[in-house]
């Protein structure tokens, strides 16, 4: 791209805010590169609609399954009274950008400045139904897209986008960082092989973990909605709380022998957060075999793979008996993630590179 920004420069950041968010990380990670950046989080136009709890889990669903466009008038408007009382920005970053559609990205357009949108999710696939219905048709007024898969980045150029940079996913370098010593991380978060990830219908996580559970696997589960699941009741002794978030979620991979990583399917996903969270946290990373796990880590020295349930359960017995291997695979896996200079402000800088800021 031609345009150039200050080496230090203003940005307008809006994505969610909440502190164990990854969004939220990426906007510190840029302030850590020492940028100025203010952050506003779109849903904020939701929850002031209404009031009670109820009403807003109601009205957030509501706007979800119709892709956000009774929203849009509300949204723009928003936009609009952000831009007329912030300091002019050198560049916007729009976060997931699912609130965004046309009439949005124009209002953000007149702000005279570069927009990129980043999005890890997969907003040209099926998975989340009508999600980002308005977003789709404003991918053309950005002026960089960045996005975490093949599939993705092609479909993105196909519906006009003018610029796509497809990067691999990040974890973030103060987050993210393990305990200095293993006598740091809590009792309770340790354990033999720990699944950290939310149950979700039709992708079959609850029936992978009963089959490790049948192959005699220690298995700890840590994460949301498992109750929700046909086999709650087999599962149940190996769950061990609620989604993780900040320390406690490094110290459960940290703690852990061996970090279970799994894919969503209808996210088409070849490798996720976890991928290179996990190893960068002082975790062994445990994953389903793709291209993409394959291009990252050298299999059985930097991570191990597998391809089914009865081949992960295999390998978690095989590594439970050998310590040494277990270290050996841990530490060289942390060492090529970091080698792989993928962390969130890795990230910044690739993307802000694009507009010659290093």
């Amino acid at each position: 791209m031609e345009t150039r920004l200050p080496p230090m420069a203003t940005i307008l950041y809006f994505g969610d805010q909440s502190p164990k968010s990854t969004s939220a990380q990426r906007a510190e990670a840029l302030k850590r590169l020492g940028h100025s950046v203010t952050i506003h989080n779109p849903f904020d136009t939701i929850a002031d609609l209404v009031g009670p709890m109820g009403s807003y889990r109601w009205f957030a669903a509501f706007h979800y399954r119709t892709g956000y466009r009774f929203m849009q008038t509300k949204v723009a408007q928003w936009l609009r009274n952000i831009l007329k009382n912030t300091p002019a920005p050198d560049l916007i970053w729009v976060d997931s950008g699912e609130l965004f559609g046309v009439g949005c990205l124009k209002v953000l357009k007149s702000a005279g400045c570069p927009v990129i949108l980043y999005n890890v999710d997969d907003p040209t696939g099926h998975r989340d139904g009508r999600r980002f219905e308005s977003m789709l048709p404003a991918l053309s007024l950005y002026d960089l897209v960045v996005v975490v898969r093949r599939e993705t980045e092609a479909e993105c150029v196909e519906l006009g986008a003018k610029q796509v940079l497809r990067v691999l996913r990040s974890y973030d370098e103060i987050a993210h960082q393990p305990f200095p010593q293993e006598s740091h991380i809590p009792a309770q978060y340790k354990s033999d092989v720990v699944f950290i990830g939310t149950w979700m219908p039709n992708e079959k996580r609850d029936e992978f973990m009963l089959e490790l559970l049948k192959q005699g696997v220690p298995l700890t589960i840590w994460g949301s909605r498992w109750e929700k699941s046909p086999h709650w009741k087999a599962l149940q002794g190996a769950y061990r709380g609620n989604a993780l978030g900040g320390r406690d979620y490094v110290a459960a991979i940290q703690g852990a022998k061996i970090c279970l990583g799994l894919l969503s399917k209808g996210n088409r996903d070849l490798h996720t957060q976890r991928s290179l969270e996990v190893p960068y946290a002082g975790g062994l990373l445990c994953a389903e075999r793709t291209p993409e796990h394959q291009q990252i880590y050298q299999e059985g020295r930097e991570a191990v793979f597998w391809s089914d349930a009865a081949e992960c359960a295999r390998v978690c017995n095989e590594l439970l008996q050998n310590e040494p291997l277990r270290e050996s695979i841990r530490q060289a896996g942390a060492q090529k993630v970091r080698a792989l200079r993928v962390g969130h402000e890795d990230l910044g800088r690739s993307v802000l590179s694009e507009f010659n800021i290093r």
